[in-house]
């Protein structure tokens, strides 16, 4: 078994969620059951994801959590773009946030090819 806090990955997307979470604050009410939950989801899937994966007996079942976890990360990233489009975060906060989602996925497709190796 692995332990998923041990991951630099898993840390920096774990941080990631707490900064999605913190952005969403200030996103309109309106999109209360639209947006903001979809945002959060897609941010905390990442990590937990993870987590669930490092619990699992080989690299390959690993992997495949790897895999749901870039599936969210491309989500995220979607959803984040949507944010910055609708007027909801600044274009310095998007470029902020877009930086930080491509190092997760940059680390997930990283561990993946290792995990294949």
């Amino acid at each position: 078994m692995r332990d998923f806090k041990k991951y630099d990955v898993w840390n920096l997307s774990h941080k990631f969620v707490l900064k999605i979470y913190d952005v969403t604050e200030r996103v309109p009410a309106k999109e209360k059951y639209q947006l903001i939950p979809q945002m959060q989801r897609a941010a905390y899937s990442i990590p937990s994801n993870f987590s669930e994966g490092c619990g699992r007996d080989s690299d390959k079942d690993f992997n495949r959590f790897i895999q749901i976890c870039l599936g969210s990360a491309h989500e995220l990233e979607y959803f984040i773009l949507l944010a910055k489009d609708l007027n909801y975060i600044s274009e310095e906060k998007y470029v902020t946030l877009t930086e930080g989602i491509n190092e997760i996925k940059r680390k997930l497709y990283k561990l993946s090819i290792k995990l294949k190796g």
